[in-house]
């Protein structure tokens, strides 16, 4: 990524929810679990830990020393199991900022990623990191501020709660959302007011309104929308693109193509997350046609 002062990009490296699914059906759109990178105006956010952060961390091997901002939304395992694994932590001069919000049994961030890595569930604590780790608890509402970059936050609505990001940079904006749970009877304010007129939209779309209502195996109250709903809001909050995210590991490439195709004739300007797709957000040079999806080689089949 060239010119990164100027850019605004978000790449995916990971976007299955639940539970890692490699294998043969799901190589078009990958097996990792959620972890999205923004570079923003040449500084680097990551937001989740889930296996996906691995593949990130070994491409950043060769651009120490490094330095992020790591938001997470939750710490349910598919979103901070891919941390231990995070090669550059353990790097001396790394620096990485790490946000998220106080859970509702009162521990941090710090102390969730902390008793993940304890014996006897992993051999290595995560004292064992040499980079430079700061811990940064969020209050919901609040927003945290790195140079021109506005990282607004809110509620969610999901089990043990979650908290959904929008990234605002010199008039553009990206907002990541999952996981959540769409509202029975109306369309969820804080969702609305993460998505306002945003220029993408990451949303979890786990499952379709089949399976969401389904009489014989009915997922409401598992925390998770659909993409009928992320029509919904994308239509409702003036999104300009819209990105399909947080596959549930039982849709095989076939399926998520067929998801894709419905979801483009609903609200034509979206795309199906996959790992290596790059979303740039600013035009290069200022000129061309903004929210320009581009294939990043480097991970690109």
């Amino acid at each position: 990524m060239s010119n990164t002062k100027n850019q605004f990009t978000v790449h995916f490296w990971g976007v299955r929810g639940s539970i890692a699914c490699p294998g043969s059906e799901t190589v078009r759109y990958g097996g990792n679990t959620p972890c999205v990178e923004m570079r923003v105006g040449g500084t680097r956010l990551i937001f989740d830990g889930g296996t996906g952060l691995r593949v990130l961390g070994l491409s950043l091997l060769s651009q120490m020393p490094v330095e992020a901002y790591i938001f997470f939304t939750h710490s349910h395992w598919d979103h901070i199991q891919g941390f231990p694994f995070f090669v550059p932590a353990f790097i001396k001069g790394n620096r990485f900022h790490i946000y998220g919000a106080i859970a509702p049994n009162g521990s941090t961030i710090e102390q969730r990623l902390n008793d993940q890595m304890l014996h006897p569930n992993f051999p290595v604590p995560l004292q064992v990191m040499a980079a430079q780790l700061e811990f940064n608890d969020i209050t919901i509402g609040e927003p945290v501020q790195i140079g021109d970059i506005i990282v607004e936050n809110a509620l969610l609505n999901h089990p043990g709660e979650a908290v959904g990001y929008r990234v605002n940079w010199q008039g553009y904006s990206a907002a990541y959302i999952t996981d959540t749970e769409h509202l029975p009877d109306r369309l969820d304010e804080n969702v609305l007011w993460l998505a306002r007129n945003a220029d993408v939209i990451i949303y979890d779309a786990t499952y379709t309104d089949e399976e969401y209502y389904s009489e014989k195996s009915s997922k409401i109250g598992w925390g998770h929308s659909t993409w009928q709903e992320a029509v919904k809001v994308a239509k409702a909050a003036n999104v300009k693109r819209l990105v399909i995210f947080h596959h549930d590991p039982l849709h095989n490439d076939n399926f998520l193509d067929r998801v894709g195709e419905q979801v483009a004739d609903a609200f034509p300007n979206s795309i199906m997350a996959r790992e290596g797709l790059t979303i740039q957000l600013v035009p290069p040079n200022g000129i061309g046609i903004e929210n320009e999806v581009v294939c990043d080689a480097k991970v690109s089949a």
